[in-house]
């Protein structure tokens, strides 16, 4: 798989920028890439070695009030990596900008 057609975007939340400072990072992925696609894309996007990736399905919702469905969340993949050595990733740079 490409990877442009991988990597969707970093997942920012609270949880997620704690994980950052234990040198693990969470990413929305495409729902039908695998680990070595992952793997691959982290290489290429931003050239970290990547120990670990762990992957999960997040199921769809949908939130309904007063009998009423207000808001569809689709289903998503959600992968969190962890890389070798000390090397951090900056979350702002892709591409050649990150290999710098």
């Amino acid at each position: 798989m490409d990877t442009l057609y991988t990597l969707i975007k970093p997942v920012i939340t609270e949880k997620a920028t704690a994980l950052s400072t234990k040198l693990k990072y969470a990413f929305w992925v495409n729902r039908k890439a695998t680990k070595v696609d992952v793997k691959r894309a982290i290489k290429e996007a931003y050239g970290a070695d990547v120990a670990t990736v762990h992957m999960m399905n997040t199921p769809a919702k949908t939130r309904m009030a007063r009998r009423m469905v207000v808001d569809k969340r689709s289903a998503m993949k959600k992968a969190i990596i962890t890389l070798k050595g000390g090397k951090k990733l900056d979350l702002t740079k892709v591409g050649k900008e990150a290999k710098k």
